[in-house]
């Protein structure tokens, strides 16, 4: 049986890639990508050459069919999302499912992931923590989601556009002004930036600028005990 690996790849710099995903792109019979101009960039970089096939996030189903497709004929095959861990607010949980019910080995390739980077340079103490990914653009559903997290004890990541992070933190600072959060944005990359402080200070200093750009993740404490 054929071997799918789940390989993560470089947020940002593309030197953060492993010593084993470098060698698994290069013995796979072929790569897939959440998007493969994507994917060519890093693979250029590596001087790697191979089938790429494509698995968008908008047709998954097609996808993993053409993924599994691959793998039922003996060719192994290594999955990469756009950037980070596949799975964390990326596509890739359809056909590891997929994968692993027709039979073949689901092998991780563990590496970058904006989640891990976050929670590593915050400065911020949890027992545990929820990641929650993107929340819902709609203003009502996102202040309850993020109300009901709050409520909790852990703490929680959440990633955000450089279009809404404003109205994200608005949202904190609306249910708890002094709550210690963290905003990384663009991390691993030249402008990489790390905001930590209240929820209302942190909320001030983005909104105050004229324009925000990158990909940001945030990073918000639990709820004391009462």
């Amino acid at each position: 049986m054929a071997t799918l690996y789940m390989v993560a790849t470089p947020i940002g710099n593309l030197e953060d890639i492993t010593f084993r995903a470098v060698r698994v792109l290069g013995e796979v019979d072929t790569i897939a990508c959440e998007d493969t101009r994507h994917t060519l960039k890093l693979l250029n970089h590596l001087a790697i050459k191979k089938p790429l096939v494509a698995c968008y996030a908008y047709e998954e189903e097609k996808g993993s069919a053409r993924i599994l497709g691959l793998l039922e004929q003996g060719r192994n095959v290594a999955y990469c999302s756009d950037a980070g861990t596949p799975c964390l607010s990326d596509p890739g949980i359809l056909v590891a499912m997929r994968a692993r019910e027709a039979g073949h080995e689901v092998v991780p390739i563990p590496g970058p992931s904006a989640f891990a980077a976050l929670i590593s340079a915050a400065g911020i103490f949890y027992k545990s923590v929820t990641f929650d990914g993107f929340p819902s653009p709609k203003p009502g559903r996102r202040h309850t989601r993020v109300a009901e997290l709050m409520s909790r004890q852990e703490a929680f990541v959440m990633y955000e556009s450089p279009h809404r992070i404003v109205r994200l933190l608005a949202d904190i600072a609306d249910i708890d002004a002094e709550r210690r959060i963290c905003v990384g944005r663009e991390m691993t990359k030249i402008h990489e930036e790390f905001l930590a402080g209240t929820a209302t200070e942190v909320r001030d200093a983005l909104g105050s600028r004229p324009v925000i750009k990158g990909e940001i993740a945030v990073l918000v404490s639990g709820a004391k005990k009462g």
